[in-house]
């Protein structure tokens, strides 16, 4: 009887020929490899404890495991959500009702607009080069906060393209400096706008 990859000797003690793919056929004869096998032909990362061989479902989560693990796997993988959600907010326009949108939760409870309010609309008009109606929407978060979030993004990138993690370390007064405007503009625009 042959075992799943073709080899001969198959499953032994009443097992299943289609049986665990890692074990049945690992090792041929008194358990040594099989020719063409990669722990026989002493490949990186061949051989390892589970018993898996090239192709194996193992060694690809493996691989998948290290992928996700390099520090530039969550840039990109933001990177690319980002990419998702302009081409979807590129045809979907925020300014009509009844679109598939999130509604601020903080205008929802209160009626009163967040800091944020406006950024869907924002990244709209600037998708659309309305930069006067991209400012209405929200001045602030133009002015401030997409430089410093596309200064970030480019910095988290830039390290985890080089391997390593980007662990940004602001300094007090900055964080209290960005917290005092934060919250100035959500009060300033509730009140003037």
């Amino acid at each position: 009887m042959a075992d799943p990859a073709g080899h001969p000797g198959g499953a032994e003690g009443g097992e299943d020929a289609a049986g665990d793919e890692d074990a049945a056929g690992a090792a041929g004869p008194a358990g040594a490899p099989w020719p063409g096998d990669a722990a026989a032909s002493g490949a990186p990362g061949a051989g390892s404890a589970g018993g898996t061989h090239s192709g194996s479902a193992g060694g690809v989560r493996a691989r998948l495991r290290r992928a996700r693990a390099h520090p530039a796997a969550p840039p990109l993988g933001a990177l690319a959500a980002g990419a998702a959600a302009a081409a979807y907010l590129y045809r979907t326009d925020p300014h009509r009702p009844g679109q598939w949108l999130l509604y601020c939760p903080f205008r929802w409870l209160t009626g009163l607009d967040c800091p944020t309010c406006g950024a869907t609309r924002m990244v709209y008009d600037l998708m659309h080069g309305d930069l006067a109606a991209a400012f209405h929407d929200n001045a602030a978060l133009l002015l401030l906060g997409v430089p410093a979030g596309l200064w970030l993004g480019w910095r988290w990138l830039r390290e985890g393209l080089r391997g390593r993690r980007y662990r940004p370390s602001p300094r007090r007064a900055t964080l209290v400096t960005a917290l005092t405007l934060t919250v100035l503009w959500g009060i300033g625009r509730n009140v003037v706008g």
